[in-house]
């Protein structure tokens, strides 16, 4: 990778920085030697970064020409965005209160020089603040409100509003930047393209397990492709790769959407991509999906303040509701009493204005169709959990008890059940999806599409064993060689 500083005057300072060749911006705007290089992050150090002004044309060029900018435009446009802010204010309270509590007026200014302040004790924000907007020089406004500080406003900082006394900490800062290379994952052989993958430690059932995750990587080097872990912290850093493939349970509302989107933003190839998750995480649009393209599924009612009296009626005890966005088995209930029914579903209620209420369909297991690129790629029982009516038998503080699972070959399958999953992911798009079905007195029934199916090691793979990864780090090598292609053909077509 080559590391490109772009700015309008090259100070004395820049050319003296370890592995970085410094580029007038004039030049690299103009000089079409420059927008045929490959394997480029270019460092944005240009005065102005404002909409059509020289830094932002910088930006906007380093993005088409496939260079990797920093800052992107995309970084720019979330700096602008006040409701981007704020959410990042909520995401860092604890950070930013440890920070500045100590401060005793009521406003502060925060300067970030690539990741670093002056003051030793604000690192650990500024770092954090970087990361989420990464930009070479940034400042921050943090105002105290009810002895809560918030984060007011980030922009990016012009050099030439450095004050003097920082000069020499902004140069130190830059030349340690730049000599310690971020640690990479280790690469055997060269590889063409890098491939983030999103996951969580912390996640207590994450889609992918830790040998699992490990076989992606294996995979990754064998197909030429570089995959790199990054966590819930890294989103700023999602210009350095070519595509992102999320092992981190999804949902609407929380970080691995606004991963998902971002990475969209910036031409990145994504599975999960957004609109994925928009439809999969959601079970009032899923059971509209089905059943406007008449997809056999459970008899189902959406239920709302109005129409509560009908749940019985229409679907019987005991009922099954869940919460819109309820996954791995957590916000699904079942009601077996009348007298329960009602309170159950105010209760649920209070946290979304719709609920789906579905007829229950007791069997031993559900089928999951895992698809990907409208193809079948492995088919599993998933078995209830022992003395539960679900696969996964939540436990409090005894944690969850799931039920045993087997895997078995795609042409061994029922062809009907098989067929009904296509028929239900194709509905969603050409990701990577689990069809969850039932068979019911001779009936393929579908309970739903998850995105961001589990794979885990030795139960979905238990077939294809490492073909299974290769066929899935495959397809999105093919969708990032064709997205390049495309950026050439039209750069060629210009």
């Amino acid at each position: 990778m080559k590391h490109w500083v772009v700015a309008e005057t090259l100070e004395p300072w820049l050319t003296e920085l370890p592995g970085v060749e410094c580029v007038a911006a004039r030049d690299y705007l103009a000089d079409p030697a420059r927008s045929d290089q490959r394997g480029v992050r270019v460092y944005n150090l240009c005065r102005s970064l404002r909409y059509q002004a020289t830094g932002y044309y910088v930006s906007l060029l380093a993005a088409a020409r496939g260079h990797r900018p920093l800052p992107s435009v995309g970084t720019l446009q979330d700096l602008k965005n006040p409701s981007v802010v704020r959410l990042v204010s909520g995401d860092l309270q604890a950070a930013i209160q440890k920070s500045l509590k100590a401060l005793q007026s009521d406003h502060f200014v925060l300067s970030i020089y690539f990741g670093r302040n002056l003051a030793e004790r604000h690192d650990t924000l500024s770092r954090a603040l970087f990361k989420l907007f990464p930009a070479p020089l940034l400042r921050a406004e943090f105002t105290r409100v009810n002895d809560e500080w918030l984060l007011r406003r980030i922009a990016p900082l012009d050099f030439a509003e450095v004050p003097e006394g920082h000069r020499g900490f902004l140069h130190e800062a830059a030349r340690r930047y730049f000599a310690g290379e971020r640690p990479r994952t280790p690469r055997s052989k060269p590889t063409r393209f890098d491939l983030a993958m999103l996951v969580n430690p912390a996640e207590a059932h994450p889609p992918s397990d830790e040998r699992a995750l490990k076989r992606f990587e294996k995979a990754g080097a064998e197909l030429g492709l570089a995959v790199e872990r990054i966590g819930p912290d890294d989103i700023g850093r999602l210009a350095e790769f070519d595509g992102l493939f999320i092992r981190e349970t999804t949902a609407v509302n929380h970080h691995t959407f606004r991963f998902a989107r971002k990475a969209a933003a910036e031409g990145l190839v994504v599975i999960d991509d957004p609109d994925s998750i928009l439809k999969c995480t959601n079970k009032v649009y899923l059971a509209e999906l089905l059943a406007r393209h008449h997809v056999a599924a459970p008899k189902t009612l959406l239920v709302h303040r109005d129409n509560i009296d009908q749940v019985e009626a229409a679907l019987g005890l005991p009922v099954v509701l869940k919460q819109p966005d309820s996954a791995f088995s957590a916000g699904v209930v079942k009601v077996r009493e009348a007298r329960e029914l009602k309170p159950t579903i105010r209760k649920l209620l209070k946290h979304s204005e719709l609920v789906v209420a579905q007829e229950y369909l007791p069997t031993d297991f559900d089928w999951r169709v895992g698809v990907l690129d409208g193809r079948p790629l492995y088919v599993c029982r998933y078995y209830m959990a022992r003395g539960h009516w679900q696969i996964i038998k939540h436990d409090g503080e005894k944690g969850a008890d799931e039920g045993n699972a087997d895997t078995v070959a795609v042409g061994e399958a029922p062809e009907r059940v098989v067929r009904t999953a296509l028929k239900a992911a194709s509905l969603i798009g050409d990701g990577l999806y689990g069809v969850d079905l039932k068979e019911v007195d001779g009936r393929v029934l579908v309970i739903e599409v998850n995105d961001n199916p589990s794979i885990d090691a030795g139960c979905e793979d238990a077939v294809l064993k490492g073909a299974l990864y290769r066929e899935i780090l495959g397809s999105l090598l093919r969708r990032i060689e064709a997205r390049k292609q495309g950026l050439t053909a039209g750069r060629s077509g210009d």
